[in-house]
């Protein structure tokens, strides 16, 4: 039955590391048992000076295109989800085409802060359907580190750098998309964000950047927590309804990675036991819209996801975004 399908998927993390007792030593005030009690988050990735998103998002193709068997050459569109682009233009997607050294395939960039990877599989879904085109790349890729007050200790230790990618068709060979859902709530998008950067405080001025304008800020924490926990419990509950299947019979939760205190509190109001959370925070961090692709290409990569396991990767981000996908392995 032809249905939409991954061929391959794959993802890439710099291999630089900066751990809890590293960011002590950069004069932080804080601990490494104060991070990993309230986030879950023990060390993270860092990209080096030179390295782009589009350099990340390059890396994490190649994988998923070896595992699909195919090359550059087969792709039709490129769709990399980002709010971390190598410049504001061209986009992230164009950067990574010339890499990729893909002429033919179109190539546009979707922005939905962490939610990117379920947005950008959605929009590839709904070409798919439409036979607009046959092989579609989506990619999620990240530099968050270069976004942050490195003073602030309630946003600099989440974040970290890397990048996940999918090859998806339309056909009767891989791994079903069964469904994918996304949400936003633009009223109460300003409680995650980052103010500068865009036509509200352009040109980029030494005002703006005292301000700190330009780095990422996390307004009403708490209340970003409770709303986050709804959509995240009511993304998992729409993909399981859509598709006429218990929460309990699913496999495998593999979510944009937030917050370990979160993920508890999720699995407990559900039921789900945490050991069925595929879960990579403790060490690579909150990567954005990149956190959930990784996550699903690694859980595939060392074989925890096995033939037939049903998947669901829900997500939530600023904006405000939230989601869901569920994919039959």
């Amino acid at each position: 039955m032809e249905a939409i399908r991954i061929l391959g998927t794959g993802f890439y993390v710099p291999p630089k590391v900066l751990t809890n007792p590293d960011l002590q030593k950069m004069g932080l005030d804080t601990t490494d048992e104060w991070i990993v009690q309230r986030t879950g988050v023990s060390e993270r990735r860092i990209a080096d000076p030179d390295v782009t998103t589009s350099d990340l998002a390059y890396e994490a193709s190649l994988k998923a295109l070896d595992m699909a068997g195919m090359t550059s050459k087969d792709l039709d569109l490129i769709i990399v989800a980002t709010i971390t682009p190598d410049t504001c233009c061209p986009s992230a997607a164009n950067w990574l085409q010339a890499k990729l050294e893909a002429p033919q395939a179109v190539t546009f960039d979707v922005t939905a802060a962490c939610s990117g990877f379920i947005f950008a599989l959605n929009v590839a879904e709904q070409y798919l359907k439409n036979r607009t085109w046959k092989h579609i790349l989506v990619v999620a890729s990240e530099v968050m580190t270069r976004t942050l007050d490195w003073t602030d200790r309630t946003t600099c230790i989440l974040w970290g750098d890397g990048a996940g990618a999918a090859v998806l068709t339309l056909g009767e060979e891989g791994h079903e998309i069964l469904s994918t859902h996304i949400h936003t709530d633009g009223k109460n998008g300003q409680d995650l964000l980052m103010p500068g950067g865009g036509s509200k405080t352009t040109p980029i001025s030494h005002e703006s950047v005292d301000k700190k304008l330009h780095t990422l800020n996390m307004i009403e924490a708490n209340a970003s927590f409770r709303v986050a926990v709804r959509h995240f419990i009511d993304s998992i509950k729409e993909a399981a309804r859509f598709n006429n299947v218990e929460v309990e019979d699913i496999n495998w939760f593999i979510p944009h990675q937030a917050n370990m205190r979160m993920f508890l509190s999720i699995a407990k109001t559900l039921k789900i036991p945490i050991e069925k959370w595929y879960l990579t925070l403790h060490k690579y961090g909150n990567i954005s819209s990149a956190s959930c692709a990784i996550s699903l290409a690694e859980a595939v990569e060392v074989g925890s996801i096995k033939k037939g396991d049903l998947i669901c990767l829900p997500v939530f981000g600023g904006g405000l975004t939230w989601g869901s996908a569920l994919i039959r392995w």
